[in-house]
């Protein structure tokens, strides 16, 4: 394991005013929001999309690292050039998903364990080759009546360990990301309570497999209401608790935190993202983003529209806006 050069890119990723653009969506995934637009899915169409966003000028200020799907990865920009080495040039670090998706926990309805470590070791092995620096691996924690339950907790934490480090092994900067869904009527204390049990168990199995944190990332849900609670907190409540939380249960040596919007809306990711980073306290680690739908979903109706440009510029928007909120900079009124 090569720890300097894992703390190198985790710092990277989220260096001052940067965050991570998510573009891993599934062929399946991505396909079904091509088409919910009105353009027809393939190869071709989820590849044009995608690399016309890459191509957006100027975004390698708010964006430190791309999450890229397997079939991008190995696609090309339109004069030729590998996406990985293409957003290489850019001064943005390709990243890519390598867990198989979440799959059914046997004996244990409605909750989900994520399954890909069969083959990670040579998968990684391959896509270091092909340019990426940083994967990542996604746990789907849902609250309900009696879960999540003690197996689906101890499962997902055990597997994000062993995903961390077996990416570590092969020179890529794991980004371990535990998320409790927003899917319920639970309460945000609620919320609070399953994210800081899983975020113990995660951390705890990292320190048995022997994962380098100082060179890993986190990626969590905020800890919000459930989308069906007849209460939800406040934008300045999301933010305390959400602090609260990770001071509590993530490691201080952690380099950053990538949230994800997780079902938020655009504004309130960013304003979420902003009102942590306005504390009058020192975060032992960097607050950023790791946004997929909160940078893209109006950029995918601009260029499903027929303009490559007005979809470039509607992704930069929404970049620039994300990296005010870095440092506390972002206000309402800059939205237009």
């Amino acid at each position: 394991m090569d720890s300097q050069l894992l703390e190198r890119t985790a710092a990277e990723l989220v260096a001052a005013g940067k965050g991570i653009l998510a573009a891993d969506e599934s062929n399946g995934t991505m396909s079904s929001r091509l088409e919910a637009v009105g353009v027809k899915a393939s190869a071709e169409t989820r590849r044009g999309y995608r690399t016309n966003i890459f191509a957006t000028a100027g975004y390698e200020i708010a964006v430190g690292g791309v999450i890229l799907f397997d079939e991008t990865i190995r696609q090309s920009m339109d004069d030729g050039t590998s996406v990985p080495d293409y957003l290489t040039s850019r001064g943005v670090h390709p990243g890519i998903k390598v867990d198989t998706g979440a799959k059914e926990l046997a004996h244990h309805s409605g909750e989900k364990i994520t399954e890909g470590l069969d083959g990670l070791r040579e998968r990684c092995a391959e896509y270091f080759a092909m340019g990426a620096r940083f994967a990542k691996w996604r746990a789907v924690i849902r609250i309900g009546e009696g879960i999540p339950s003690p197996a689906n907790i101890s499962t997902n934490a055990h597997a994000l360990a062993r995903y961390a480090a077996i990416c570590q092994e092969q020179g890529l900067v794991p980004i371990i990301e535990p998320e409790v869904l927003m899917d319920g009527d639970h309460t945000a204390e609620r919320c609070y309570e399953v994210t800081a049990e899983i975020l113990d168990a995660t951390f705890a199995a990292c320190k048995t497999q022997g994962v380098h944190v100082p060179g890993a990332l986190l990626k969590p849900n905020m800890v919000m209401s459930g989308k069906a609670c007849p209460e939800q907190a406040s934008r300045a409540e999301v933010a305390q608790l959400t602090v609260d939380c990770l001071t509590q249960h993530v490691p201080h040596d952690l380099p950053g935190i990538v949230f994800l919007s997780g079902g938020q809306s655009d504004e309130d990711a960013t304003a979420h993202l902003n009102l942590m980073n306005s504390m009058d306290v020192d975060h032992p680690w960097q607050l950023s983003y790791s946004y997929g739908r909160a940078l893209l979903a109006h950029a995918l109706q601009t260029w499903a529209s027929g303009s490559g440009e007005d979809s470039q510029n509607a992704f930069a928007h929404r970049a620039s806006m994300n990296s005010l909120a870095r440092s506390g900079s972002w206000s309402a009124e800059l939205e237009g």
